[in-house]
C-alpha cells in the first residue's frame, strides 16, 4: 500500500509542480486549504482539503528540489518566511510555519508588555498576509521556548497568539515546539496554553524513550516530532578534555532508521507527523553533526535512510559505508593524545555498495569553543590543514605545533554526489 501511495503522491507532486510553474504568483486564486485534526477510533488524523494527509517532513535549510526528489512532501521553518510558501507550493509541498518568538535565554522579558506587543504585531502582520496560502499546513508559535526558561508566563503569550490566530484563521491548527518532554513544561503548557491544537516535541537521543516521556507527562492530545535525528552533542560521551564524540555517518544512518522504526512509526494514533533534522548543513559543535548534507552539497548516508523510509526502497546509488576511523591506532573514544610536531597515521575503513571508486579528504580543525544552546548560530572553527588523496584510505598527518584540542575529519567521496564522514578529537601536548 505504501508503494502505491508513493506513486500516487509522486504523480500529484509532478502535476502540482507543473501547474504551479505555469502560474507561480497566482496562488491567491487557489485560496486556503483547510487543515484540521480529528480524533477517530484508531487515533488522531490530519485532514487537509477533506482528505487524510500523511506527509514526509524535513526541517529545511538546503535544496527543496532534492527533498522532493527523495520523497519529501512537507518542510518546517524556524522563523516566518513568505518566500518558502511560494517555493513549497511550486513543488507541491506544505509548510509547517514557525514564528520566531524571542526566548527568555536570549534576553526576552515576558513581563515587558511593550516588547510583547511589538512581537505580537509582527506575528499578526504575517498571519494576515499569508493565512490563505495553499501551501500552509500549520502555525508554530516559537521554537523551544522552554530551553533554560524560568518564567512560565511565556506560555500565556503563546496562548494569546494562538487564540488570535484561531479567530482570524480557522483553516490551520496552532502549536509550539518544546525541547524534549518534561512533565513540568507540559504542565505549564496545559495550564497556560490550552488553545493549542497539538504539541510539537523535539528529541534526539531521547527519541528512544519518547513514549515513556509522553506517558509520564500525561499528554493525551496529538503531537508531532518536529525535530529528530542525530544523538545530541550534549548526550554523547566526551573525551577527558571535554570534547564530545560524534558518531560517524554510518552509525548515524543506523540510528535514524532504528529511531524512526522504534519510536515514531508505530505510534501514529497520537503522533500525527514528523520532521527530520536537518535537510541541509550547519555548524553545531562540528560542521557534520546534524546536517544530512556536507557544506559542499554531498548527500550523507542518512539521506539514503530517509529515502528508504519514504519510499520503501533504497536509492539506486547509495552513499559509501564508513565502518571505522583510527588515528595513531586509536578510535575516537580512546582519548587520543598526540605530541606536537610528530607524524602519525590516520585511516578509515570504508566500502561502497556499488564498488564506485572512492576519493578521500582529511581536514584538521581546532576544537570548537562555542557553547551555544538551542541551535543558536555558531562560528566554524579554524582549519589548520587540508589533505587530499585520490584513492588512499590511509594518510600521514603532522600534529599541530601548539598545545590544545583539535579534531581530524575524514571524508569519503563516491563521485556520485555522496560522501561518508567521521572525525576524531585529539589533544596535542608538547611532550
Amino acid at each position: 500500500m505504501r508503494v502505491i501511495k508513493h506513486i500516487v503522491n509522486l504523480f500529484l507532486l509532478v502535476t502540482m509542480a507543473s501547474c504551479n510553474q505555469n502560474n507561480n504568483d497566482d496562488w491567491v486564486n487557489a485560496g486556503p486549504v483547510k487543515v484540521e485534526i480529528q480524533k477517530e477510533k484508531d487515533g488522531y488524523v490530519i485532514y487537509r482539503g477533506g482528505q487524510i494527509y500523511e506527509f514526509n517532513g524535513a526541517g529545511l535549510s538546503g535544496d527543496i528540489a532534492s527533498l522532493a526528489a527523495h520523497g519529501g512532501t512537507s518542510i518546517r521553518t524556524w522563523a516566518e518566511d513568505a518566500e518558502i510558501l511560494d517555493l513549497a507550493h511550486q513543488h507541491g509541498m506544505t509548510v509547517f510555519m514557525c514564528f520566531w518568538i524571542h526566548p527568555e535565554r536570549q534576553g526576552m522579558d515576558y513581563s515587558d508588555k511593550g516588547a510583547l506587543n511589538e512581537q505580537f504585531d509582527r506575528v499578526k502582520k504575517f498571519v494576515l498576509e499569508n493565512k490563505d496560502h495553499p501551501a500552509l499546513l500549520a502555525w508554530c508559535i516559537g521554537n523551544e521556548l522552554n530551553l533554560n526558561y524560568t518564567d512560565p508566563s511565556v506560555y500565556d503569550e503563546v496562548d494569546r497568539i494562538s487564540r488570535w490566530i484561531q479567530e482570524v484563521d480557522p483553516n490551520h491548527p496552532t502549536t509550539t515546539t518544546i525541547s524534549s518532554v518534561n512533565p513540568e513544561v507540559v504542565k505549564d503548557i496545559k495550564e497556560r496554553a490550552p488553545s493549542l491544537d497539538f504539541l510539537s516535541v523535539q528529541v534526539y537521543g531521547d527519541l528512544f524513550v519518547l513514549q515513556d516521556m509522553i506517558k509520564e507527562s500525561n499528554w493525551t492530545k496529538p503531537y508531532m516530532v518536529t525535530e529528530w535525528g542525530a544523538i545530541g552533542h550534549w548526550e554523547m560521551p566526551s573525551t577527558t578534555w571535554g570534547a564530545p564524540i560524534e558518531q560517524n555517518s554510518t552509525e548515524k544512518a543506523a540510528n535514524y532508521l532504528k529511531g524512526y522504526n522504534q519510536s515514531i512509526r508505530p505510534f501514529g494514533d497520537q503522533c500525527i507527523g514528523n520532521y527530520v533534522f536537518l535537510w541541509g548543513q550547519k555548524q553545531e559543535r562540528t560542521p557534520t553533526w546534524y546536517g544530512l548534507y556536507l557544506k559542499e552539497g554531498e548527500e550523507t548516508e542518512v539521506i539514503d535512510v530517509m529515502h528508504y523510509i519514504w519510499n520503501d526502497e533504497w536509492p539506486q546509488n547509495r552513499t559509501p559505508r564508513l565502518d571505522g576511523m583510527y588515528l595513531s591506532g586509536k578510535k575516537a573514544d580512546e582519548n587520543v593524545y598526540l605530541i606536537a610536531g610528530e607524524e602519525y597515521t590516520a585511516s578509515v575503513v570504508t566500502e561502497d555498495y556499488e564498488k564506485d571508486p572512492l576519493s578521500f579528504k582529511w581536514v584538521i580543525m581546532r576544537e570548537s569553543t562555542e557553547t551555544k544552546e538551542g541551535g543558536d548560530k555558531e562560528e566554524v572553527p579554524e582549519k589548520l590543514g587540508v589533505i587530499e588523496s585520490a584513492t588512499n584510505s590511509t594518510v600521514s598527518i603532522i600534529a599541530p605545533e601548539e598545545e590544545g584540542a583539535y579534531r581530524l575529519f575524514a571524508y569519503v567521496y563516491d563521485g556520485n554526489g555522496h560522501a561518508a564522514h567521521a572525525n576524531i578529537p585529539f589533544y596535542v601536548t608538547e611532550d
